[in-house]
């Protein structure tokens, strides 16, 4: 069974941090090796470029580690991962269930889009739009004829979101000329987060919450 890949980052605090490679590749397209597309090459080809580029390859037995170096070129900080191997298929699994959890909220938004803001209208032809910053999980416009820039996060909404948004801002308004908003979609924020939305008048944050309904099986 083939293993799943996953890059392992250096937290602020010094803790590792796990991501699947191609969903973080995807998101930082700046750290695909050049000559290489994350979409057509396999996972083969792009854990060999990064570890060339000096990126700490681990091969457990269920599971393929690529570590990022930090600023100082060190990789130790994922050694307690290495050594713990419960605590990393925990992480892991987490952060399988957090990016599936995306995946959903960004198929129901897309699904009832008019219920996020009125006059809404998805752009971007039902896929993730690729920008020189990113991947943006939604595009759209509202009546005023402004491009909206959807980010979604399952689950918290850090510090880091807020320069993730305003980067594929930035980014769609140099490439679209047009006016650009974002929207910040999570189900809880951080502190920092509200109060930095608060000094930026063209990003909203909007909260979602879930709704079950339950159907007898026969």
């Amino acid at each position: 069974m083939p293993r799943a890949h996953y890059i392992v980052l250096r937290n602020p605090d010094g803790s590792p941090k796990l991501a699947p490679m191609r969903a973080w590749l995807r998101e930082n397209p700046q750290e695909v090796p050049e000559g290489l597309d994350q979409t057509t090459c396999t996972s083969h080809q792009l854990r060999r470029a990064l570890s060339r580029n000096g990126w700490e390859l681990e091969e457990l037995h269920d599971r393929i580690l690529l570590i990022k170096p930090d600023e100082s070129g060190d990789t130790t900080f994922a050694d307690g991962l290495l050594q713990d191997e419960a605590a990393e298929e925990q992480i892991a699994e987490a952060a399988e269930i957090t990016f599936g959890l995306e995946r959903d909220l960004q198929s129901a938004i897309r699904a009832n889009i008019s219920h996020l803001e009125p006059g809404l209208e998805i752009t971007d032809g039902g896929k993730e739009r690729q920008t020189d910053a990113g991947w943006i999980d939604i595009t759209a416009s509202d009546r005023e004829g402004n491009v909206v820039v959807i980010e979604l996060k399952a689950g918290s909404a850090s510090p880091d979101a807020i320069a993730q948004v305003l980067a594929y801002m930035g980014a769609v308004a140099e490439a679209d000329k047009k006016p650009v908003r974002g929207i910040l979609v999570a189900g809880e924020f951080h502190k920092r987060v509200i109060w930095a939305s608060r000094a930026i008048p063209k990003l909203e944050l909007r909260k979602y919450a879930f709704q079950f309904t339950f159907e007898a099986v026969k």
